[in-house]
């Protein structure tokens, strides 16, 4: 009966959150329903781990105003970079983004000549050689330069017969990796992104999304078995959605895809072979379930067009389509959901880039020509105290923190998660059990359940074994009894 119930208010926060109801806000100045998942996956209302402070313009920064920005990079220096697409050019802005450092919107060639930036869409500065990559998109051309705006490097088109040369080259994000490698996400490719060699060679692509793996398309496998060549030749190609954006962290990559036809590979956490991390897990990214909008008649799915990892290795990804930003632990466990679609401060038009730094983080929007910043609050920031602990393993430190989170919001699932496991490092299975149990952490409660029966076994291990004595004592009399009551009988029979 309490599951009826407790399926039943979450049934009813769900439709508050996705279809406008009462519940209020955890702060009454976002023009949106903070909301969050229980263990069933439905949608309840929560915390806010974030309100939104400002937007910040071109004008704002004391430059002209942006132009369909596509791109926010933030330097570990906390130097603002913003590829101001529409006005040819990046903006650099200080940490605090009150005033511009630096307008790059002309270049020296290495012979010396000037260039212009053609409707640039990404920009990325290196920690390690201080090197910034600009993806020069309608330039068709990734430029490497210096902070005073001289290039070191051009690349362009590659002269290769991997690279499909019927194919433009339009470079659409850009990063590079400690040793120098450039890694460059082109608009019209969905092989994955194009990988050149420190010194700009061309070596083949990296990261490729796999292909839906829907009923029909593995009917379509099976049924090109057995046709002519000339046939498969004439049917449509199964093609997987392309990487729309990524971000580096170590020796990782991650990627994400706009696609809001495929739930494959939407976010991707790749090593230096290539290979997804996060491949074999149980993980949705973005809202659980699509949202059919009655006013644009359309499903809503979630689209995840950037992502971006934070210093403490938290995962932010930015929908599109929701113009929510969520935020993930290491582990993939799901922290916070963070803005709307909406035209007051906190909500976007256009969500194009995430960006964070320290305890922030920072939205671009290519519709209100906008940088929106979002700050932590006193909840977000236990809530962040514990999840940095769990991830280091100090499972049982996190504990405290984890109380303190469920004083704010008693629904937070991943504290439910983080005092189980805590409660398991320190031995009370009894308690790992009860919190488990209200996560429907089913891994983490076997566990328990084993300590729990192992400790029991040990504290009892007296009178189990006083009665497994008695037990083996009785059923030996009674088997001499029942042997003495057969030598009996059988000597009154012969007596007879």
């Amino acid at each position: 009966m309490r599951n009826i119930i407790r399926r039943a208010a979450a049934l009813l926060a769900s439709a508050a959150v996705l279809w406008g109801g009462s519940f209020p806000a955890a702060f009454a100045g976002e023009p949106y329903e903070v909301y969050n998942y229980d263990c069933w996956g439905e949608p309840i209302p929560s915390q806010a781990g974030y309100i939104a402070e400002r937007a910040v313009s071109g004008t704002d920064l004391g430059t002209s105003p942006f132009s369909s920005p596509s791109d926010l990079f933030c330097g570990t220096d906390g130097t603002f970079y913003i590829a101001d697409t529409g006005n040819n050019r990046i903006v650099a802005a200080d940490s605090g983004l009150s005033s511009t450092v630096e307008i790059y919107d002309r270049f020296t060639m290495q012979d010396g000549s000037t260039t212009r930036l053609k409707a640039p869409t990404g920009v990325f500065v290196s920690p390690y050689n201080g090197y910034m990559y600009i993806a020069d998109h309608d330039n068709s051309r990734v430029l490497v330069c210096d902070t005073q705006g001289s290039v070191e490097m051009e690349i362009t088109k590659p002269d290769s017969e991997v690279y499909d040369r019927n194919r433009t080259f339009l470079p659409q994000k850009v990063i590079a990796d400690k040793a120098g490698n450039v890694y460059v996400v082109l608009s019209n490719i969905t092989t994955g992104a194009a990988m050149f060699s420190p010194d700009g060679v061309f070596t083949g692509f990296y990261g490729a999304n796999r292909v839906q793996p829907t009923m029909q398309r593995i009917g379509d496998f099976f049924g090109r078995l057995f046709i002519s060549e000339k046939k498969k030749a004439r049917q449509m190609r199964n093609i997987p959605s392309g990487i729309t954006s990524f971000d580096i962290d170590g020796d990782f990559i991650f990627t994400c895809s706009a696609s809001s036809t495929q739930s494959t590979d939407t976010v991707k956490k790749l090593n230096a072979a290539g290979k997804n991390i996060f491949a074999n897990m149980d993980v949705i990214f973005g809202d659980y379930t699509p949202v059919y909008d009655t006013s644009q008649n359309r499903l809503m799915a979630p689209a995840i067009c950037d992502i971006d990892i934070a210093e403490d290795g938290n995962i932010n990804c930015l929908d599109l389509t929701s113009g929510r930003v969520f935020q993930y632990d290491e582990d993939c466990g799901l922290l916070f959901i963070t803005g709307a679609v909406s035209k007051q401060l906190g909500g976007f038009d256009q969500p194009a880039a995430l960006e964070s730094f320290g305890n922030d983080l920072y939205v671009l929007d290519s519709s209100k020509n906008t940088v929106t910043v979002f700050t932590e609050t006193d909840f977000g920031s236990i809530v962040h105290k514990a999840a940095a602990l769990h991830n280091d393993g100090r499972y049982d430190e996190a504990i405290g923190p984890w109380q303190e989170v469920l004083e704010y919001d008693g629904n937070y699932l991943r504290a439910y998660v983080g005092m189980a496991s805590g409660l398991l490092r320190q031995g009370d299975y009894k308690g790992a059990m009860k919190y488990a149990k209200l996560a429907e952490a089913s891994d983490i409660y076997n566990k328990a359940f084993e300590g729990y029966r192992m400790e029991w076994l040990r504290a009892n291990f007296g009178i189990i074994a006083a009665v497994i004595a008695a037990a083996a004592v009785l059923l030996a009399l009674t088997g001499k009894l029942r042997k003495n009551h057969r030598k009996a009988v059988t000597t009154e029979k012969k007596e007879g």
